[in-house]
């Protein structure tokens, strides 16, 4: 009977035993743990070996206060300053010599530059219109074709002083305006009513280059003509400038 229990013990311990031997030799598969926390910083550690000799400085001046170092690169050029205030006018220098002389010019037109005059008549027996540019379509004189028969106005070419003056026949009263690129000169007017009569007007003015003068009727316009009376508009050039 205890011959049968020993080989029971044995056999339950057989068994045990590679049990306990494989749960000891294969590791546990669970989660990874939380990091450390960190350690306290270490000691310095020791002073390293010496290093070699540097290079030679500047040559000591000798004094307690600071040292001329060497002299460095020019710099870049800076910005131009403020102009300066004006000094005082010096001693005018000698006259220069004479130059060489100039070339001739081109030859000129004196003698077509400083004349201007015109003369013409109006030989119809019509009306002028009211308050528009009396025209005058007979050409007596006319330098230049400075007078424009189409237009009724005279264009100076050559600044200076003119004379202009007009006389006109005429059988009812007449205003004649004389202008000067729209602006008013003066007006003549005459009211008088005769069977037949004439009247003139006269003004000296200065004109500049393309400047225009003309006549220009108002309320009467009796100015009227005839191979036996023309209505005359003339003028010249007094002084050129």
């Amino acid at each position: 009977m205890l011959h049968h229990r020993l080989l029971l013990i044995g056999a339950l311990l057989s068994l045990a035993v590679p049990l306990l031997f494989s749960m000891e030799t294969c590791p546990a598969t669970g989660m990874p743990g939380m990091p450390g926390i960190p350690g306290m910083p270490g000691k310095d550690g020791r002073d390293g070996e010496k290093g070699e000799k540097g290079r030679s400085g500047t040559p000591w001046d000798g004094g307690l206060g600071p040292q001329k170092g060497e002299k460095g690169e020019p710099g870049q050029m800076g910005w131009s300053g403020k102009r300066g205030q004006s000094g005082e006018q010096g001693i005018p220098g000698l006259p220069g010599g004479p130059g060489n002389p100039g070339e001739p010019g081109d030859p000129g037109t004196v003698a077509i530059q400083h004349k201007a005059a015109f003369s013409v008549a109006r030989g119809t027996n019509e009306y002028p219109d009211k308050s528009s540019v009396i025209r005058f379509t007979n050409v007596i004189t006319n330098l230049n074709d400075d007078y424009n028969t189409e237009t009724g106005r005279f264009r100076c070419r050559v600044p200076g002083t003119y004379y202009f003056v007009f006389h006109a026949s005429l059988e009812d009263r007449l205003c004649v305006l004389m202008k000067l690129d729209n602006n008013l000169l003066t007006p003549f007017c005459d009211h008088r009513r005769n069977r037949r009569q004439v009247t003139s007007g006269s003004l000296a003015v200065y004109l500049s280059m393309n400047q225009e003068v003309w006549l220009e009727t108002k309320d009467y316009r009796g100015m009227r003509g005839n191979p036996s009376g023309y209505s005359i508009f003339s003028g010249f050039l007094l002084h050129s400038h």
